[in-house]
C-alpha cells in the first residue's frame, strides 16, 4: 500500500466535502475547489474523515493511489487556510507595486513589466522588494510564483533577480577567481 495513500484526510470544521463518484468538491471559508480523480479509485467520507482506497495493485492504481489523497489534502487546506508563497526581489532599482489587482515590475529593462493577476489570486506588496502570491488552489498559486520569477530569474555573479524567500543562489566567482 502506499504510505501517503492510505493515511486517511481529516476535514476540519467549517469544511464541506462532496464526493459524487470521482467528483469531488470542497468547500470552506476562503472558497470552493473542484477536481475529478481516476475512476478506479474509491474516495468516502465517514465521520469527518477522508479515506483513498484502491481496488486492485496495477501500476497505474498505485501510482494514482497516493496523488490522489494528496490533491484531496491540499483542496482542504486551500479552502480551509490558503497558500502563500513569497517572492523577494534583489538588485539595484529592482522594485514592485500593486496597480490595483496587478503587478507593476521595474527589473532592469527599458520598460516596466506588467503581470496581471489571474482568476483566484491575489497580490501583497508590504514593501518594494516583497510579493506575497496568495490563493485556494496550491498549484495555481506556485505556477503564478514560478511565471513572475520567469520574468527575471536570480543570476549566478550578483545573485540580481527575482527570487523566493529562502531559496539558495549558487554563486561563481567570475573573473577575479582566475
Amino acid at each position: 500500500m502506499s504510505r501517503i495513500g492510505k493515511k486517511p484526510v481529516q476535514i476540519p470544521a467549517g469544511v464541506e466535502v462532496a464526493v459524487d463518484g470521482t467528483h469531488v468538491s470542497v468547500k470552506g471559508s476562503k472558497g470552493t475547489l473542484e477536481a475529478d480523480f481516476y475512476e478506479k479509485l474509491t474516495i468516502e467520507v465517514e465521520d469527518g474523515v477522508l479515506t483513498v482506497s484502491r481496488p486492485d495493485d496495477e501500476r497505474e492504481t498505485r501510482a494514482r493511489h497516493g496523488l490522489t489523497r494528496a490533491l484531496i489534502q491540499n483542496m482542504v487546506i486551500g479552502v480551509s487556510e490558503g497558500y502563500t508563497k513569497v517572492l523577494e526581489l534583489a538588485g539595484v532599482g529592482y522594485r514592485v507595486q500593486l496597480k490595483g489587482k496587478d503587478l507593476d515590475l521595474s527589473l532592469g529593462y527599458s520598460h516596466p513589466v506588467i503581470y496581471t493577476a489571474p482568476e483566484g489570486i491575489t497580490f501583497e506588496c508590504p514593501d518594494n522588494t516583497h510579493i506575497h502570491v496568495k490563493g485556494i488552489d496550491k498549484q495555481q498559486v506556485g505556477q503564478v510564483a514560478a511565471e513572475i520569477r520567469a520574468k527575471r530569474p536570480p543570476e549566478p555573479y550578483k545573485g540580481k533577480g527575482i527570487h523566493y524567500l529562502g531559496e539558495h543562489i549558487r554563486r561563481k566567482l567570475g573573473k577575479a577567481a582566475k
